[in-house]
C-alpha cells in the first residue's frame, strides 16, 4: 500500500498538473467497492466543480473543490494497494480498471484506476485525517505520543490514530537509523532515542519524497512513473542479507501483524 511518501509525490504531481481546472464531466465505473460516497452525489459534487488545491492528508489524496471561489467540498481518494491517480489526454485509451474520470475544462482527464479495488472514492468537507503529521509534529510532540504506551514502538508507529501516514517501509527504515529494535516497549524509550527517531523519521521521510517514494509493487506517480527511494531501503524486505552498516544478517519477525526486519547488531 502507498505510504506517505508515495502519497505525497501523487498529491504534489496531480496539484501541478490540474489545479485551477474546472471539471466538465464525470464518469464512474459503477463498482460498489470503490465508492464511499454513492455515485450520483459524487458526480453531482464534482461536475462543475474547480479543482483548488490537491494535497495529501495522511494516507488519503484530498481535492478541494471551489464554485465561484468559495470551498463547496473534499473529494477524497485512498489508493489502497494498487490504485493510481493518473492525468492523461482524453485521447489515451482508458487502462483497465479505471472506475472514475474527471473530465477537465482543458481536454485532459484525471483517471482514478485500480485493479483490485482496494482504493475508496469518496467526499467529505473538512477532512483533517486520523492522527498527527509526521512531517511536521514537533520533537516534544512527538515524544509525548509514545508517553506510557505499552506496544511495541514498530506497531506504535503503524497506529494511524497517533501517526497518520506511516506504514511498513518508513517504520522500519527508521527504526534503523535511528538504532533502535522494532520491539521495544514505546513507552520505555528514552527522550534522546525518541529525539533520535523523530529526527531519523523526518529525514527518512524528506529524502523518499525527494526520490519519489518507493516502487515495490504497482506505485506510481501521476505521469506513471516508478519511485526510486527502493535503492535506498537498508532493511525493508532484505531479511536474510547483510547489514549494510555491519555485515550482520538482518533478521525478520512479525511485529503487530505486519513483517519486520531488523539488525540485531545495530539495532538495540
Amino acid at each position: 500500500m502507498p505510504e506517505l511518501p508515495e502519497v505525497e509525490t501523487v498529491a504534489n504531481g496531480v496539484h501541478e498538473r490540474v489545479h485551477g481546472q474546472r471539471i466538465r464531466s464525470v464518469w464512474t465505473s459503477g463498482k460498489p467497492q470503490t465508492f464511499k460516497t454513492p455515485e450520483p452525489d459524487l458526480v453531482e459534487a464534482l461536475t462543475g466543480a474547480t479543482i483548488a488545491r490537491v494535497r495529501r492528508i495522511g494516507k488519503t489524496i484530498a481535492l478541494d473543490l471551489t464554485r465561484r471561489g468559495k470551498h463547496t467540498a473534499q473529494f477524497l481518494v485512498h489508493l489502497g494497494m494498487t490504485g493510481r491517480l493518473l492525468v492523461s489526454a482524453a485521447e489515451v485509451p482508458l487502462p483497465p480498471h479505471t472506475h472514475a474520470v474527471l473530465a477537465l475544462a482543458d481536454g485532459r482527464e484525471l483517471r482514478f484506476v485500480d485493479a483490485r479495488r482496494f482504493g475508496r472514492l469518496s467526499l467529505a468537507t473538512d477532512y483533517q485525517g486520523p492522527g498527527r503529521e509526521p512531517t511536521t509534529i514537533s520533537p516534544e510532540d512527538f515524544a509525548v505520543l509514545f508517553k506510557g504506551r505499552k506496544l511495541a514502538i514498530k506497531a506504535a508507529l503503524l497506529n494511524q490514530s497517533l501517526l497518520h501516514g506511516i506504514g511498513n517501509i518508513y517504520a522500519d527504515e527508521s527504526l534503523f537509523r535511528a538504532s533502535i529494535r522494532p520491539t521495544r516497549q514505546a513507552g520505555k524509550l528514552t527522550r534522546a532515542e525518541l529525539l533520535a527517531l523523530h529526527s531519523a523519521l523526518q529525514s527518512v521521510l524528506r529524502h523518499a519524497i525527494q526520490l519519489g517514494g518507493s516502487s515495490v509493487s504497482d506505485y506510481v506517480d501521476a505521469d506513471g512513473v516508478r519511485g526510486f527511494f527502493q535503492l535506498e531501503h537498508k532493511v525493508y524486505s532484505r531479511a536474510g542479507q547483510p547489514c549494510l552498516s555491519c555485515a550482520t544478517t538482518l533478521k525478520k519477525l512479525t511485529v503487530g501483524g505486519r513483517t519486520t526486519v531488523y539488525c540485531p547488531h545495530c539495532q538495540r
